[in-house]
């Protein structure tokens, strides 16, 4: 099973959210077992709403990976010394 997106995490969240609410408030119970049906109630119809969305199917575009030839520079890369508080930043003894 493929891992949720953003949209449908915010869509069955929602879903959860506003359904328990207008479910407890339409429904006027006080027992702890309604409340408990409701809430579940909620769960499964934004489980639902996030599993039916219909996922992506086009792919994200991204940039065309550039040869190294195009490059301006072709040399090899060295990291720069770090630069900080340390041990090794210390002038004479």
């Amino acid at each position: 099973m493929q891992r949720p997106n953003a949209a449908q995490l915010a869509y069955g969240s929602a879903t959860v959210v506003l359904s328990t609410v207008a479910l407890l408030l339409l429904s006027g119970t006080t027992a702890t077992l309604g409340i408990a049906a409701v809430c579940a109630a909620g769960l499964m119809l934004g489980v639902l709403v996030a599993v039916t969305m219909p996922v992506r199917t086009r792919h994200v575009k991204t940039p065309v990976a550039t040869s190294p030839s195009d490059r301006a520079d072709n040399g090899i890369r060295v990291p720069a010394a770090p630069v900080g508080a340390g041990a090794d930043t210390r002038v004479g003894s």
